[in-house]
């Protein structure tokens, strides 16, 4: 299987969403599931069931993660040399040329994206378009309200 690329910060949430899954909503659901059973016929009992489900979703979601970590190439790009081109993990700030507006983007992996936090991933078209740049060149990007052009104001190693 490929290995993805994944920022160390994005690879520790991953490692705290499992760990939490494990030491406490697996054993609570479990303690839920007993405690549904005592009351009696499971056939009508919507507790059970409601557990039982709640189960496999914990379940499917540690799996999940265990997978995506096994695949995961971690890149801390602290500890690579800054170079000023824009590459998987860098922080860069852009001046959109037609308004003048400044936007910061922190190219990440597919998990970690979240356009409110100003994170995108790096199969994005905007990450697509600056991966291989450089400061202060001019980069178009297609977008689906058409091409915006940027120019890269700064790449920071975060």
């Amino acid at each position: 299987m490929n290995k993805v690329p994944m920022t160390v910060a994005g690879e520790q949430r991953l490692r705290d969403e499992l760990d939490q899954l494990k030491s406490e909503a697996r054993p609570k659901v479990i303690a839920d599931i007993a405690e549904a059973r005592e009351h009696g016929d499971l056939k009508e009992n919507a507790e059970y069931h409601a557990a039982r489900e709640q189960q496999g979703f914990i379940e499917g979601r540690i799996q999940e993660i265990e997978g995506k970590l096994s695949n995961a190439q971690v890149i801390d790009v602290t500890r690579l040399p800054k170079s000023g081109k824009v590459i998987f993990g860098v922080t860069v700030e852009l001046l959109n040329l037609e308004t003048d507006e400044e936007v910061t983007y922190r190219i990440v992996g597919e998990d970690e994206a979240d356009i409110k936090q100003r994170r995108i991933s790096v199969t994005s078209p905007i990450a697509r378009a600056l991966i291989g740049k450089e400061e202060g060149e001019i980069v178009v990007v297609r977008t689906p309200g058409g091409e915006v052009e940027y120019e890269i104001s700064s790449v920071e190693h975060l």
